[in-house]
């Protein structure tokens, strides 16, 4: 651990392990407060991908960016050294994700999705503000703090966006047919894909689905979306309607996250 990180932080156990680091809880010397610290081993990163060396030291320059939002993980430190990058960020309790949530629970009432999906919204509706397209939102990427708050994380596909991106970025049951479809594209990729997890907490299924990677391009790409009747039965009006017009193949009439926010079923909370 790079010693001015020690010199603030007690540094404890581990909570998560990915491809390139490891996250612990810390404790700030200063305040008592516990935190999580993201550790990156550069020297992984340097040998491989070379995008994924871009994604990974691009998530600090973002956070920075996009700092602070009640519903964005918070960047409160960072250090660096020859070997290791650290991330010094708020603490979400382990597993705390709407993945998880949603492979415990199946599927989630109207009442339950409502706040999720506007929190998640209200992050978006900031970032765009700002210039930044996430690309890649997903259930496994909006994590839940000790007051249960979403707080969304991983920033490493973002981007500051130019008039209009091009690029396959994300994740395949998520991204955005105009993504898939090699044509240019803007900040409504992330309204598409919040779409599809609304769907996701809704159904417990996604609405675009395939058996191979292939094939789920093939079904996003033909953006054919249904409510089956055995699921959808007492799903409201207002909901399918705000599903209708966030998962819109016409990126001239998709909701932008503003309008996603004015939306009755957001506004009335029916």
């Amino acid at each position: 651990m790079t010693e001015s990180l020690k010199a603030n932080y007690e540094v404890c156990e581990e909570i998560g392990r990915g491809r390139f680091g490891i996250v612990f809880r810390c404790v700030s010397l200063i305040s008592g407060e516990s935190f999580a610290v993201k550790s990156i081993d550069k020297r992984i990163i340097s040998a491989g991908d070379s995008l994924d060396s871009q994604c990974l030291f691009n998530e600090p320059k973002i956070l920075t960016m996009v700092s602070p939002h009640p519903n964005i993980i918070h960047l409160h430190h960072l250090y660096e050294d020859d070997s290791h990058l650290h991330m010094v960020l708020d603490l979400c309790p382990p597993s705390r994700d709407l993945y998880n949530l949603i492979i415990d629970n199946g599927q989630f009432s109207e009442a339950q999705a409502r706040p999720i999906l506007t929190q998640l919204v209200q992050a978006l509706a900031h970032i765009h503000s700002l210039g930044i397209v996430h690309r890649d939102i997903k259930p496994e990427n909006i994590l839940f703090d000790l007051k249960n708050s979403v707080k969304l994380t991983d920033f490493g596909s973002s981007d500051v966006a130019p008039e209009v991106m091009r690029g396959v970025v994300g994740t395949p049951f998520y991204m955005a047919p105009e993504i898939l479809g090699g044509r240019e594209y803007g900040e409504k990729v992330d309204v598409w894909s919040s779409g599809v997890v609304l769907y996701i907490m809704l159904a417990g299924f996604p609405p675009f689905y395939g058996e191979t990677v292939v094939e789920i391009f093939e079904a996003v790409l033909r953006g054919n979306l249904r409510f089956p009747f055995r699921v959808f039965q007492s799903v409201s009006p207002a909901a399918k309607d705000i599903l209708r017009k966030m998962l819109c193949k016409d990126v001239s009439r998709r909701l932008s996250a503003e309008q996603v926010l004015r939306h009755p079923w957001i506004t009335s909370g029916c």
